[in-house]
């Protein structure tokens, strides 16, 4: 297991480093059996599929050193979140990105939105205030920060520090959701794994944080509700046992169509929020191969949800023949039923079929490809690489191009190991939690439309609906 596999564990296995090793312990030997299964197996014999070719990569900056993260677009920038902090990125010249400034602030996950001249920052490891220099503390300890931040990015080369807000829990995730005033922005807050030990995380956790952002005092920002999501409890399976929900991992917002897909642990959810501060739970339903339901993507008509299986907590080995096809995979559902009612019926399963040996791979985060009339899904893999899916039949969804960096297959490369990868104006734009940020361009025909879209802003949780020439953003 690389280095970096370890802060990407469940926020639960940090109580202390000898119960975060006993349960990754655990975890693996129940992948893994029986004993040497997993035979170290190149993946494919070449790193990228003839229609993608990576055009620029920028290597991790100096300040900000640990575990690369989400992703986040404005204009000519992407922000690049960080256990450490975020980095801006000028990308106006797509195939030969620029690093703007680094801020160092760690705080774990560092799951990162953009709204204008305002950017928020997930806070999933306890720091002793709310200063970015803080030393980090136990999760025991009442007086612990976890939470949200807010900084000033209208000078993309210094950011500026505006002000932070505690969540129990703090923050895993956060999704931008705008409010429907549109003088201040909405921050549905997703975190987990509560112990009566943890006097700012405790049980039960069934509920989502919700902080509103006004856009001209981002300093009065501020939890206006905590809507709870499983009022008679969830499921969440641990060790074999069926557990009620302890919380969401991640939700995305269709705000035009007042519509939300949760990822909580055990349930894959849909949402009404066309009253955005009180969101209503109107679909729930389970999955006997889904271990841990992490993330939620709608098609552009609403008619499809993709909901990924992050098996293994994002530090084991399941893209293989052992461990099947069902397992760590995306699941797709169709979406039906009438208004007020709806209803997810499950259309089928889509797992990259290049097996990684002991690599760790598993679904993680994507985007839609907006070619306006058809479904293209780009996709994370952790070392799985980068896959290029199509969704067009829900039924039957393919790969239709990688790229998957490895040195079994190309002698003196860095592995890739990618958290999450999201299309935005023409390019593929991937976060590599070691390597850095990688930049590709797709040359091929069916997506081609794509590039007729142009975007001013993107948050992939917050999703706008797209046709040719325009995009989501202001």
């Amino acid at each position: 297991m690389p280095a970096s596999a370890a802060p990407r564990a469940r926020k639960g296995l940090r109580r202390t480093a000898a119960l975060a090793a006993t349960a990754t312990a655990s975890l693996l030997v129940g992948l893994l059996s029986p004993a040497g299964a997993l035979a170290d197996e190149a993946p494919a014999d070449s790193v990228h599929s003839p229609n993608i070719t990576h055009v620029a990569h920028v290597p991790k900056p100096s300040a900000v050193r640990s575990v690369n993260s989400d992703l986040a677009f404005t204009g000519d920038y992407a922000i690049g979140g960080n256990y450490d902090g975020f980095v801006v990125y000028d990308i106006s010249e797509p195939e030969d990105p620029r690093v703007v400034s680094e801020v160092l602030c760690p705080g774990g996950q560092g799951d990162v939105s953009v709204s204008g001249d305002l950017l928020y920052f997930s806070v999933d490891y306890p720091r002793a205030n709310k200063d970015c220099g803080a030393p980090a503390v136990p999760v025991t300890d009442p007086n612990g920060f976890e939470g949200v931040r807010v900084f000033d990015i209208s000078d993309k080369a210094n950011p500026q520090y505006v002000s932070a807000v505690r969540t129990d829990c703090g923050s895993h995730t956060h999704t931008l959701v705008p409010s429907k005033t549109g003088d201040s922005d909405l921050l549905y807050v997703s975190s987990y794994s509560p112990s009566a030990d943890f006097p700012n995380c405790k049980t039960p956790h069934d509920k989502i944080s919700i902080i509103e952002v006004p856009h001209d005092a981002p300093e009065e920002a501020a939890v206006v509700n905590e809507p709870v999501l499983f009022p008679d409890g969830g499921n969440h399976e641990q060790d074999g046992l069926l557990l009620p929900t302890q919380g969401c991992h991640d939700i995305t917002v269709y705000a035009e169509r007042d519509i939300a897909a949760g990822a909580c642990m055990g349930d894959g959810l849909l949402m009404d929020i066309s009253d955005p501060v009180n969101p209503v739970v109107t679909e729930r339903v389970r999955d006997e191969n889904f271990a841990f339901w992490h993330s939620a993507t709608f098609t552009n008509d609403a008619r499809t949800v993709l909901f990924t299986d992050e098996l293994g907590g994002g530090g084991a080995p399941t893209c293989t023949e052992e461990i099947g096809p069902e397992r760590g995979a995306n699941a797709i559902y169709e979406l039906g039923g009438k208004k007020g009612s709806p209803e997810l019926s499950f259309a089928s399963y889509f797992k990259i079929d290049r097996h990684q040996g002991d690599q760790v791979c598993v679904a993680h985060n994507g985007s839609l490809i907006p070619v306006p009339g058809r479904d293209y899904f780009v996709q994370s893999w952790y070392q799985g690489g980068v896959a290029v899916i199509d969704l067009n039949d829900p039924g039957a969804p393919e790969e239709i191009g990688f790229f998957d960096v490895d040195s079994r297959v190309e002698e003196g490369v860095q592995d890739n190991d990618t958290w999450s990868t999201y299309y935005y104006n023409g390019y593929v734009y991937s976060s590599d939690i070691t390597r850095g940020l990688d930049v590709l361009r797709i040359d091929d025909p069916r997506l081609r439309a794509a590039e007729q879209v142009r975007m001013d802003e993107f948050n992939p949780q917050n999703q706008e609906s797209y046709r040719p020439g325009r995009g989501n953003g202001r």
